[in-house]
């Protein structure tokens, strides 16, 4: 399947990656993981803490698929604001779902500095801003919502905006301290290439074609004809799964984003905090090690490459345009630039667990704007699941929840 387009950015920050071999050989292990992203990766960093023999293969590269064009954003709020999840879940779930996601952005901290490569993390405020006035009654509502359960957030007026930054919005929500950034590409090498080191097998360039239940095992079949037998297999394919088994919670899209030039000074921008926004499809803004701009949104409702490779030199313009009319005074251009397949759900929430008529396999799906946030949740469920058979929160994410008609 081909979910990017463009030049890509993180890759570049890499350059020489450790290799893996392709399988070739018939294999035994405890647990195989399918998926050499960041969502395979996080499993793999949690299933090693247990003694488990471990497999993880790739069809590609560490790293290739929607890890290379995710932005890297970690934030503990979601595309589902806390009041839309206390409406949807009721209020202990809704605001554990934002628990959860504010102690992964703690949890990539301390991983970020346990692995052979580190990944570029840095702690960054957020601020959350009204797209238009019509959107400040509900921001308002939200602010109260997430200082009610304790969130470290300030409300911003528009007065208050236009001093701290170079453009004015109706009001705004700042969170400190408490989100981050980091490059998706190097975490999911650096774990990867640790997990190795102490004892996990890799492969590269090994497909898995077909899958059955033999003996109690669950057997895996590559593309050229070889097995691998384990316990249980753990696929962390991203949104190729769809082509698995299509998800009637899943909503697949295509994203685009840019990557500028090295910037001087991040004038008008205090902290160089991350910046995002209540319109649906929202721009996003951080910035990388190097000192540039990554910007990403102008999201599309439709997953055809022609139509993504078409439309992508248009994107890049509209990108550049939007950070330019936020930052007028530093000058900007867009030196990478890519669209990616994207995907969310219609309830707001991640999809990890068990699926019907998959026996012997769990899945890692993190689709939506927190992919790497939720990857890390899905690893710490997914290993207890495998390893105590239960997690206290797996019912949040299961792929049998109940259904919401909106992300809003």
């Amino acid at each position: 399947m081909n979910i990017v387009s463009g030049k890509l950015y993180w890759p570049e920050t890499l350059p020489n990656p450790k290799r893996y071999p392709e399988l070739t050989e018939d294999i035994v292990c405890d647990v195989a993981i399918i998926g050499g992203g960041e969502a395979g990766a996080l499993c793999s960093y949690y299933l090693m803490q247990h003694d488990i023999d471990l497999v993880l293969v790739d069809k590609k590269l560490i790293g290739e698929g929607s890890s290379s064009a995710n932005t890297g954003l970690l934030q503990y709020a979601n595309d589902k604001s806390l009041t839309a999840c206390i409406h949807s879940f009721g209020e202990d779930k809704g605001t554990r779902f934002y628990q959860m996601c504010k102690h992964a952005v703690d949890e990539l901290e301390r991983i970020s500095y346990s692995i052979d490569v580190f990944p570029d993390y840095i702690r960054r405020d957020c601020l959350y801003y009204a797209s238009q006035l019509e959107d400040v009654q509900g921001l308002q509502r939200e602010y109260e919502n997430l200082k009610k359960q304790g969130f470290p957030v300030t409300y911003l007026e528009q007065a208050q905006v236009e001093r701290r930054f170079s453009f004015s919005k109706p009001g705004a929500i700042y969170s400190t301290g408490v989100d981050a950034e980091i490059n998706p590409y190097k975490l999911a090498n650096g774990i990867i290439q640790t997990a190795a080191r102490r004892g996990m097998r890799v492969y590269n360039d090994t497909q898995i074609v077909h899958h059955k239940q033999e003996s109690g095992d669950m057997v895996l079949l590559t593309k050229k004809g070889y097995k691998i037998r384990c316990k249980r297999a753990v696929f962390a394919t991203g949104y190729e799964t769809q082509s698995m088994k299509r998800n009637p919670n899943a909503v697949l899209s295509t994203s685009s984003a840019i990557v500028t030039n090295p910037v001087e000074a991040f004038l008008g921008w205090p902290g160089a905090c991350l910046i995002w926004e209540t319109a649906r499809p929202y721009l996003f803004i951080r910035t990388s090690r190097e000192g540039r701009m990554i910007v990403g949104g102008l999201d599309e409702a439709t997953t055809d490459p022609k139509k993504r490779d078409a439309s992508l030199p248009g994107k890049r313009d509209q990108l550049l345009a939007k950070i330019q009319e936020l930052f007028p005074h530093i000058p900007l251009r867009a030196e990478y630039y890519w669209s990616a397949m994207f995907g969310s759900t219609h309830d707001g929430l991640p999809l990890i667990g068990e699926q019907t008529d998959y026996p012997g396999c769990l899945f890692t799906l993190g689709y939506g704007g927190n992919g790497t946030v939720y990857a890390t949740i899905g690893g710490q469920i997914i290993t207890e699941l495998i390893v105590k058979g239960n997690h206290p929160d797996a019912d949040l994410f299961s792929f049998q929840r109940k259904e919401h008609a909106t992300i809003s």
